[in-house]
């Protein structure tokens, strides 16, 4: 069954309609007919089966069969990717959204060699968002993780929403850095339970400076050793986000 995204702010489970790119992609690339049952998600949990009704315009009427609502993940895993060369970054947000990441906040660091001014940094986290949406789609994900507007690593601690993680993370080539698995366990032994939020660091191509890993730790980041190969940007981040999903996501004693 297709699936289509809905904005919250234009989710009307009595009159809903798809328009838009969304309307576009059902009607010109899939070719939906009437009586068609698809999906749709609006990014906060809540998905409807329903089938279309008619074709107006640009936009596609459906009528509502079923409704349901899904829990969100048991813990709120906030990766900060410090953005890497290329098109890394879009493998990075797709899979971070198909692990279960519920926001992805991008870092222009001190080794960022992609240029991100104002006007691209909006364009760009519109690019991403969209991929996030993508991504949300393919894979069932009814949960929609927000991709934030670029920011340095001193803007992004300054931000009120990192006031609030239980665990602060971040990778690490220092020979302190620990295994996770035993930041884990340690927290676990003194709280009596695995955290409920975390955010998670990943550096760029040769790693955060000393003078950002120096900020990071002042903010409470614990450098984490993410074993003795050296990774690439993107496997980095689908690596530390797949142990943590592992661990923290799914509901279990402790």
């Amino acid at each position: 069954m297709h699936r289509f995204y809905i904005s919250p702010e234009k989710w009307n489970s009595g009159a809903l309609t798809l328009t838009g790119s969304e309307a576009h992609h059902a009607r010109d690339v899939l070719r939906v007919r009437r009586g068609d049952k698809v999906a749709l998600f609006n990014g906060q949990g809540r998905e409807i089966t329903a089938e279309i009704a008619d074709f107006s315009g640009d936009e596609i009427g459906l009528r509502k069969l079923h409704e349901a609502e899904t829990p969100p993940l048991r813990c709120r895993i906030v990766l900060g990717q410090a953005i890497p060369k290329g098109k890394h970054m879009e493998l990075i947000v797709q899979k971070a959204v198909e692990i279960g990441a519920a926001e992805i906040a991008p870092i222009i660091s001190d080794r960022t060699v992609v240029q991100v001014d104002s006007e691209s940094a909006a364009q760009k986290q519109s690019k991403w968002q969209q991929i996030a949406i993508e991504a949300a789609k393919q894979s069932g994900q009814n949960w929609l993780p927000r991709v934030h507007m670029p920011k340095k690593l001193a803007e992004l601690f300054s931000a009120a929403a990192l006031e609030s993680f239980d665990l602060r993370l971040i990778g690490s080539l220092q020979p302190d850095a620990q295994h996770l698995k035993k930041i884990l366990g340690d927290y676990s032994s003194e709280h009596q339970h695995r955290p409920w939020s975390v955010l998670m660091l990943v550096g760029p191509e040769g790693d955060f400076t000393p003078a950002e890993l120096a900020l990071a730790r002042r903010h409470g980041c614990q450098p984490i050793t993410l074993g003795p190969i050296i990774l690439r940007v993107e496997t980095a981040a689908i690596y530390c986000l797949s142990i943590l999903s592992y661990e923290l996501l799914i509901d279990s004693p402790g």
